[in-house]
This record gives structure tokens, sequence and C-alpha cells, in this order.
């Protein structure tokens, strides 16, 4: 039986690199582009191949021992011709990290296309860097910045904007530095990237900033707000015609973005839910000439993120038993906006690139938010905001709030637990450096706490007095006093608690200022 080593013209192989590589821990044979050597999709370590028929032909405890060999003689035998020393002794997975490049990104086109090169381009210059080109790549989702007066790899970035789905394809093939998302890392995307870290820890994900996804229609349309449950049934080709909304007789014309996208897997999960998107809608790649279709089209509706509103207009959007509210800074800040939602960067834990920490605490700077706010975003740097009063709010919260005001946040907590999630874990920090800036410490700071409307009325108080004592808990540690910590268990919902995405918004911990 003929068997070929790691040079054989086969299209098949297996990766050896048991410790770290779930393929390979499970013998699977990888097919391959070419018969020349390749990296393992999971690790990036270099495949042995082997003629398709002599797989079959071995079982897979002798298959992997024989892989080993052979290509232990092989690399071996490269080093001996090719290598210098000090190469032997690195691992495979560290060549694969190897980059020259200061920076990779890959993912989000609502985070890509313009706030990443401007992110990027002010931590080069923080950086020395005083002059920086950007040079188009292949696509208008791909961009170069170099350093203009002296351009070299080490001062190089490429960002590539094709979705946020390509983010955790390119982290796991390690061509990219950090991955880009305009949604959560989903379960399956967190299992084909464990050998970069827990992607789900503060350590890799990161909330570069809030947005929100705004259902756009023509200036001209008569149309002002919608319910979640319209704009579902719109999409999904249930309703056709603007009459049927009290608008003008006319065809509805849908505009989408495309399935790679992170706003399209938003959009799916808070408006369509079940429902599949009509085969009618027009879908694009790119947020900006989405809008600007919009906006050409009286007929037309659409969604994309917050900058990209442009000459289009956002339409306010309710929920069930709550109050339309439009797309702005206080309510996607607190994220009570029904479409408001997370940007994300991921990040590995082990990369020997040094940029990759530097600019992420950069980002989530001061300075770096201060971009993010330019850019139409809304940042996590806190303002206090005024607001009016509610006619359902309980008396003493409509006692108290009166004459205060509301940071611009609110703390949300991991599923089922007090503990505190991402955001609410650095925003405790924006909230001690707000005081302290601020010089709010003499003045009454206060929290409320709420829940969602399952199960017991009492249950539901205990949980919301809980949460709130537990950011009472943290900021008390850290120095800051506080005036009155109150659960008001399921009262003054900001969402529908028919949802899970509504119940996760009802349970939240507000903080006022009193003046």
């Amino acid at each position: 039986m003929k068997r070929e080593g790691c040079m054989s013209t086969s299209k098949t192989g297996i990766c050896i690199n048991t410790e770290n590589c779930t393929l390979a821990r499970q013998e699977k044979p990888i097919r391959l582009r070419s018969g020349q050597i390749e990296p393992c999709p999971e690790c990036g370590v270099a495949v042995c191949v082997f003629e398709k028929k002599s797989i079959g032909a071995f079982k897979p405890a002798r298959l992997a021992a024989y892989a080993t060999a052979l290509c232990a003689v092989f690399f071996v035998a490269i080093w001996v011709i090719s290598s210098p020393p000090a190469a032997a002794t690195r691992s495979a997975n560290a060549v694969a990290q190897k980059s020259d490049k200061m920076l990779r990104f890959a993912g989000s086109n609502t985070i890509g296309s313009e706030l990443m090169p401007a992110l990027a381009e002010a931590y080069m210059k923080q950086h020395g860097i005083t002059e920086v080109k950007r040079i188009q790549g292949a696509s208008s989702d791909e961009v170069t910045l170099i350093d203009a007066k002296n351009p070299s790899p080490n001062t190089t970035i490429d960002i590539a904007s094709h979705g946020s789905t390509t983010a955790f394809i390119e982290l796991s093939k390690y061509s990219a530095d950090i991955g880009m998302a305009s949604r959560k890392i989903k379960l399956g995307e967190v299992k084909t990237v464990t050998s970069l870290g827990d992607m789900t820890s503060p350590a890799n994900e990161h909330i570069l900033a809030l947005d929100g996804v705004a259902v756009i229609v023509n200036r001209n349309n008569a149309i002002r707000s919608l319910a979640k449950e319209q704009i579902a049934a719109i999409f999904a080709g249930v309703i056709t015609d603007w009459v049927e909304l009290g608008g003008r007789p006319g065809k509805i014309t849908l505009y989408a973005r495309d399935h790679k996208s992170g706003t399209f897997d938003t959009f799916q999960s808070l408006v369509l839910e079940n429902l599949k998107l009509s085969e009618e809608a027009r879908r694009f790649e790119d947020s900006t000439l989405l809008s600007e279709r919009v906006a050409q089209d009286e007929s037309g509706i659409g969604f994309v993120g917050l900058p990209f509103v442009k000459n289009a207009r956002a339409l306010a959007v309710s929920e069930r038993g709550t109050t339309p509210l439009l797309p702005n800074r206080l309510t996607i800040g607190t994220e009570d906006y029904p479409l408001a939602r997370r940007l994300y960067l991921y990040t590995p834990t082990a990369r020997e690139n040094p940029h990759i920490r530097k600019f992420t605490d950069f980002v989530l700077s001061r300075a770096g938010q201060e971009i993010v706010k330019q850019y139409g975003f809304v940042e996590q740097n806190l303002l206090l905001t005024k607001t009016n009063s509610l006619p359902d709010a309980p008396i003493e919260y409509t006692q108290l709030t009166s004459g205060a005001q509301r940071l611009t946040l609110n703390f949300r907590f991991l599923p089922g637990s007090h503990k505190l999630d991402n955001k609410a874990v650095r925003d405790i920090d924006r909230v001690i450096e707000f005081v302290e800036n601020a010089k709010a410490a003499d003045k009454p700071i206060m929290l409320f706490g709420f829940s969602d409307a399952l199960g017991d009325d009492s249950i539901n108080l205990k949980l919301s007095q809980d949460r709130a004592k537990a950011v009472a808990d943290e900021l008390t540690r850290r120095g800051v006093k506080l005036a009155h910590v109150i659960g008001y268990g399921a009262k003054l919902p900001v969402a529908s608690n028919n949802s899970k995405e509504g119940r996760e918004r009802n349970r939240r911990v507000e903080i006022w200022v009193k003046n």
C-alpha cells in the first residue's frame, strides 16, 4: 500500500497538535486545498498530508502515531537544512501568531468602516507616527494605515471589515490580532477560539462603544414611530404597504444588511426573532450605501447602526406596554432603547504583540471614547442628564429623583445572578472617576434596582434589592458614599417582559445624583 509523507500531492491530512487542538485529539482527517503543507483550520499548526485512500486504511491510533513520527522526521529535516537553531524551540502556534504588522483587525463593518480607522490613526500618532497615510484595499471594506514618512510592516495597521462573523474566523486562523463585532460572540464561536482564551471574560471581551440599530425611512415619510412587532411584520413581508401603517399608499421597499453582518444578527435576534427576512429585501454589506438608498427612496425602510442614519430619518421604536423611544445618547447609553446594542472588541490571551493590550487600553480611555463620540456612536464617558418624570413611577421614586440627574448608564448583570457583567465591571471604575472629577462625592448618590416581571412579586422585589446592593457594595468598597439604595421590583419596565432581551433590559440598576 502506497503511503505518502508531508510533501505528498494528496489532499487529505491530520493535525498532530494533540495538546492544543480538538481536531488533533479527535484524529479527524482534514481536507486540504492542495498537496502542500497547510495550517490546521483550528490551531494553525502545519498539517501532515497523506494519500486519501491511505487515510481510510489506517486505524485512527495507528494513523496518528504514524503521522507524528513522519511529520517529526520531516520537520527535523527542514530545520537542519534551512532553519536557524532558535526556530527549533519555537512552538508552531507561536509561529502562526507571529506577524510583522503593528496590528491586524477583522470583523464588523459597523466598527471597521469609519470608527476603527480613526481610532487606529490616533493610536499610531500616540506612538510617535506623525503622518499617517490610508491606503484603500482590494475592496471598500479593507484599508491599510501606514507611516507615510517611514513605511514599514511594524508601523502598519490592516483593517478588514467584512462582517462580525469574520472576526472569529480570522482570529481562529491567526490572521487577525483583534476581532471587531457588533454583537456578542455566539456559543458556537466561543468553542472555535478556545485556544485563544475565554472570549466571554473581561480580559478578552471589551465593550468598545454603545450603539442602536436605527430603523430608518425617507425624510418625507409621515410615519414617526412603530412598534417592534410592526417592524418585524414589515421585514418578514407580512405588512407590504405603507397604508397598513397609517401612511400614504405604496408598496414598502425593504433594505437590509447582509447575512455576515452583526447588525443583521442583532436585528434578527431583537426584532425578527423566529420570523424569516423577506426574500424581497435588498441586501447590503455597507451600511452607508444602505442608508443612502433609503434616503433616496420614499417607499423604503431599512436598519443601520446609529452613525449611519445620515440623510435618512430614524423612527421611534416601542415594545408592548412601553413608550416609543428614539435612539439617542441617553436612551442608548442606558440601553433602554429597544434596539440598543454593544459594540465589541475580542482579543486573544496569549499573543506576542504588545500593541493588542495597549490599543484596547487606549480605546477604552477617555481620549479613545471621545473619538467614539465624534463618529456618532455613544461613548462610555459618563454624563449627568435631566429626565422627565414618569407617570407610573412609585411615589418614593418620583420624590427622590425630583431635581436629581441620572448618569448615562445602567448596571446590568450576568443572567440569573447578582454578578456584574463585563460592561458593568468597567462601569464601576467609570463611576469612581466621574465622582472624583465632577467633585460629586459630597452630593447624594442614589441607586435604584429593578427586576423583570416573571415570578412572584415579593421574589422580584428581593432580586431588585439584591442587585442594587451588589452595586452599592462595589462602590462603597471604593469609597463612594450612597444616600439611598432601594429596589422597586418589576415596576417601571423599560422593555417588554415577553422576550428574553426585554427581561434582560428590565433587570437593571440606575444611578442618580441629587443636586
